[in-house]
Order: structure tokens, then sequence, then C-alpha cells
């Protein structure tokens, strides 16, 4: 085992972890940014998922003996990065324990829009009884093409994949099979697809991946699915293509900024569906899961091993 390990950790995880530590671990439980930044005082080891972002860069700044940094977050986009790597900081994340709930929402958006169930919905409000279907799209035949072809892209494709759609994916690094697009290619074949979903990590080659160019190439029945961060858009050449119809519609979990403010111009168009970032939140076992993400990297870490699911901190993800 490696010497004695202070692990400042969060008070909602020590159900979960309090009677499984390894010997030898002295934990400090924290609620709050206040209680995290006396807990970090001396800590090799930190979970410091206390809310927003600014906060858990203070909390990190001010653990100076950090070795070891762990978050419940598969995307670590505007985390303290450059700061990480100068500090020589290994960093796990947890990509994939949200892949269910986030698969599942591109389901809903999906399925809502072909079936017009908004329409549905303010029907029902009204007590008023539609005769005609407002949405007579069906999901099989139909073609998907997904940006990203992590955890949530390869979750999301096997789902799909059940319901009938021929599914393509684009991935930075290679990736074999006849539904495999390169990272030059896929714009020149936008349009090809009904569905084109964006479950990419927000890095620097990726920010307003889809612009205006991108919009216009698809095809007018289109519909653009983005469950991975609202940088990866142009917000408002996506606003343009909506009010034009140059695409049939978009569902949004995430937007840019967010929350996205009351007066934007995305919360008043019909074909604007925004779920406000909880496909990833929509979960009942994120907590007993992440613990045991946490226990089995924390076990490496005693062992003096290589942890499982490091960031690369030049790659953002």
């Amino acid at each position: 085992m490696t010497h004695h390990v202070v692990a400042a950790l969060p008070t909602e995880a020590r159900p979960y972890l309090e009677h499984q530590l390894p010997t030898g671990v002295e934990a400090r439980w924290f609620n709050g940014k206040a209680q995290a930044l006396v807990a970090g005082k001396g800590a090799t080891v930190g979970w410091f998922d206390i809310g927003h972002r600014d906060d858990f860069a203070d909390a990190v700044r001010n653990a100076t003996d950090l070795k070891w940094l762990f978050t419940k977050l598969a995307g670590v986009d505007g985390l303290p990065l450059e700061e990480l790597a100068a500090r020589k900081i290994v960093f796990t994340n947890c990509p994939g324990l949200a892949a269910p709930t986030v698969s599942e929402y591109v389901l809903l958006g999906m399925l809502s829009i072909a079936k017009g169930y908004r329409e549905i919905i303010k029907a029902e409000m009204k007590h008023e009884w539609l005769t005609i279907p407002p949405g007579k799209v069906e999901l099989m035949g139909s073609s998907a093409l997904i940006v990203g072809y992590g955890s949530i892209g390869r979750m999301i494709e096997e789902r799909l994949k059940a319901f009938g759609v021929t599914v393509s994916v684009v991935r930075r690094t290679p990736v074999s099979g006849e539904h495999a697009i390169g990272p030059t290619q896929w714009r020149a074949r936008l349009g090809e697809f009904d569905w084109i979903i964006l479950t990419a990590p927000a890095t620097t080659e990726t920010t307003r991946m889809i612009g205006a160019a991108e919009l216009s190439a698809m095809k007018k029945t289109a519909v653009l699915v983005n469950v991975a961060r609202g940088s990866l858009v142009d917000q408002d050449a996506l606003v343009t293509a909506l009010v034009q119809r140059d695409i049939a519609a978009a569902f949004l979990d995430v937007t840019e900024p967010e929350p996205l403010p009351a007066d934007h111009p995305l919360w008043s168009l019909e074909n604007a569906h925004i779920t406000m970032h909880l496909s990833g939140r929509s979960r009942t076992h994120e907590m007993p899961l992440t613990a045991k993400r946490f226990l089995e990297n924390l076990h490496l870490y005693c062992e003096g091993k290589p942890l499982l699911y490091q960031v690369d901190l030049q790659l953002g993800y």
C-alpha cells in the first residue's frame, strides 16, 4: 500500500463508502464549498463535485497536496485541466455511467418529434380529442448519424438499431465497419441522414462543429439532436435554420449558455425542444454507481497501480 492517504469526500457518498474504505485511508467528509475547502487542506485524494465548476476549481486549488482528483462527471470541459497538468495531478472521471439515461433521452426526443407528442400534450391539457395524429413519422427505416462514438454513442446506436434505424457513426479515432465514417468525411454526407445526433466531447476541435454550412447541408426534414455540449453548435446559426425551416427540428438537452436566458429565441420556436441538461441527471442509482467507480480506483491508488478512466489533460477527455 502507498503512504497514508487523506481523502476529501462528499457527505452524500458517505453511506456507500464509509465501511468499504481501504485500511489506512483517512476520510474527511464535507457538505458544500466551505467545508470542502477545509477538508481539502492536506488531502492527497479529492472528490470535489460541489456544484458550480468555479467552486470545483477553487476546491482543487485549495488542496495543495492533491495527487489524485476524482469526478462523477463524464465531460470535463470548463474544469482547470491546465492547472491539473502543471501540478501533475492524476484526474479520473466517470465515462459511461450516464450512458443509459442519456441514450433514453435521445429516444425520448426522437419519438416525441416523430409522433408530434408536444401537440398531443397540448390537446390533452385542453381536453381536446384529436382525430388525426400530429406526427406520422416512424423511426423504422430512418437513418441516423452519431457524431462521437464513446460509451453514450455506442449505447444510442444499440437502442436505435432495435427500432430499425440505420446507424452510421463518426469518431475522432478510426473505427471499423461499414457504418463508420471518417472524421474528415462526415460533413460531405450530412444530406444522407434523418437524424444528426451529437455526443462528442467539448474540445477546441469540436467547438461550433455544427454551423451554418453543416445545417444547410442537412435534409430539410432532418432533426438535430444534441446531448453533448452547447458549444458544439453555432446557436445563432441554428436559430436561423429553425426559423427558415432549413431543418425540421432540434432536440437540445444542452445549450449555450446554461441556463438558457428566458428571453432567448429558442424558447419560442415550435421546432426547438429543450430539456434543460437533465438527461444525465435523470437516474436513480447515480450515487451508488459513482461510489463504486471511486472505490475501484481508490483500491488501485492505495496499491500504487495505474488508475482507470484517466482523463487526457491535453485532449480534454
